[in-house]
């Protein structure tokens, strides 16, 4: 295969695998000459599929296994019966430098726990955590924690933040990203402990980030901030909570556009409008969560993705490869532990 950058993909992950993944990886590589690929899974049925699509020709090594992570296992029986499965062989082939990045629709936890075994933490992460990109009014937010972590003390929450960052500058291509601490209110003496303590540290530290203070929940959609920190329990309530909104505003407008001749013809004059409010709204278009704080880059598609969806997670993945983002974690890591803040 050509040089470059090379992504590793689990081909059986999803809820339309293998079809999906492989059309997305067609959509991928249509786009971007200088990307190759280590396609994981069941050869069989992944070389008609690859062989249909004349923009994988050449560019798309298959890595045949027919052991599968299934949708129900959970993150302990992966870890026990996992081992040769695509989902586990594409994401060793970035432990082994065969790939710069994985890309999984499969299994949420089982790719984290796997992950987590394969990949290994990075030295002063005590707790890697799960990210989300937030559709807002001003473009797109960085959220984490997402769901990896029910609970954060301070010193997580500081390393969220670093985490964060980077990955904000390599996702979102933001010279100097803006960084707010999710509360339930921006006066100092309002919200738990250990999310005070967290923004003392952030105020006072000597590190190289642009920290705005508490942010409230309606300010991500607002894009108040590029990066909003919190932990996992919240984070993963308010993004199901916008999610469940998203989907709810959607069915709602269908519904009033087409309750009657006259609000289909208001529909058509609004119709340019429309197609742009559909593609901010498409999920698609911001797909891929990154598992923060590892020895290297494993990147979540979502499960029921499109093609398109699944190519934005490889974009996704691709830019973090190719980024130094993981070097600035480190740098700034560095700062907070000689400044005595210790991971918890």
């Amino acid at each position: 295969m050509a040089k470059g950058t090379i992504l590793s993909i689990d081909a059986m992950g999803g809820d339309a695998a293998p079809d999906v993944p492989v059309e997305g990886a067609a959509v991928l590589l249509a786009r971007r000459a200088d990307i190759t690929l280590l396609m994981h899974g069941d050869e069989a049925l992944l070389a008609p599929l690859v062989d249909a699509q004349a923009a994988l020709r050449g560019r798309c090594t298959i890595v045949h296994t027919d052991a599968v992570i299934t949708s129900d296992m959970k993150p302990s029986q992966a870890l026990r019966r996992g081992k040769g499965s695509s989902m586990w062989n594409a994401i060793e082939a970035v432990k082994n430098g065969e790939a710069g990045a994985a890309v999984s629709a499969g299994n949420t936890g089982a790719l984290m726990a796997i992950s987590m075994l394969i990949l290994r933490k990075m030295e002063g992460v005590h707790r890697p955590a799960m990210t989300a990109l937030w559709p807002t009014v001003r473009g797109r937010t960085v959220v984490l924690d997402v769901g990896a972590n029910l609970e954060a003390d301070a010193a997580q929450l500081v390393t969220f933040a670093i985490m964060g960052e980077a990955y904000a500058r390599a996702a979102l291509d933001i010279e100097k990203p803006s960084i707010g601490l999710l509360n339930i209110g921006s006066e100092e003496m309002k919200g738990h402990d250990e999310v005070r303590e967290a923004h003392e540290w952030l105020r006072t530290a000597t590190l190289d980030m642009d920290y705005r203070g508490f942010v409230e929940g309606d300010d991500i959609s607002k894009g108040a901030v590029d990066v909003v920190v919190t932990d996992g329990f919240t984070g993963n309530v308010a993004l199901k909570a916008g999610e469940g909104v998203a989907r709810m505003l959607a069915s709602r407008m269908r519904e009033a556009f087409t309750a009657n001749l006259r609000s289909k013809l208001g529909a058509a004059l609004a119709m340019d409008g429309l197609k742009r409010l559909r593609e901010q709204m498409d999920p698609s278009n911001v797909n891929g969560g990154v598992l923060l704080g590892l020895g290297g880059v494993s990147v979540k598609s979502h499960g029921g993705t499109d093609a398109r969806g699944f190519a934005k997670a490889c974009e996704l993945a691709a830019a973090l490869a190719e980024s130094d983002y993981r070097d600035k974690i480190i740098a700034n890591l560095l700062r907070v532990r000689e400044s005595g803040l210790a991971a918890g």
